[in-house]
């Protein structure tokens, strides 16, 4: 007998085949966040084993993802937006993998809030259906230099 297919993998599996670049950029945002979300239950777990499993699998997950953004990144024609989001994803990919190996929230609690303004001025762009990156570069671009370079 065959298991019964998961429903909501499934509508995944096809809402991320058919959707178009830019709300795929947006599920890539969400889904990091979900993750580190998720990794944030654990730190209040008190069984130290499901603790650290809890942090560890989902900050690795969350950092996949920023990987996969950083990776997806048209540098060439991006130009300094590009260039600035790479940094940027350097610098948070660093601070998840400094937090999943010490178990601390620092870095969690530092890359979230900038994330989520990524990913709020990444929707607002894509609602107002406009090639206009205005926002979405003034967001990136407001952060202390020393976020968004690699060390």
């Amino acid at each position: 007998m065959m298991p019964a297919a998961n429903p909501w993998k499934s509508y995944r599996q096809i809402s991320t085949q058919t959707a178009p670049p830019g709300q795929l950029v947006l599920m890539l945002f969400d889904g990091a966040l979900n993750s580190i979300d998720r990794a944030l239950l654990g730190f209040n777990v008190m069984e130290i084993g499901e603790r650290n499993t809890t942090i560890h699998n989902n900050l690795t997950r969350a950092i996949d993802i920023i990987r996969e953004l950083n990776h997806s990144l048209d540098t060439e024609s991006g130009g300094q937006l590009a260039d600035t989001l790479r940094n940027l994803y350097v610098y948070f990919e660093r601070r998840l993998v400094e937090s999943n190996l010490k178990k601390s929230r620092k870095g969690v609690d530092e890359v979230i809030p900038m994330l989520k303004q990524l990913r709020d001025a990444w929707s607002g762009m894509l609602t107002r259906q406009t090639a206009d990156t205005s926002q979405f570069a003034a967001v990136a671009e407001s952060w202390p230099s020393n976020h968004s370079r690699a060390t």
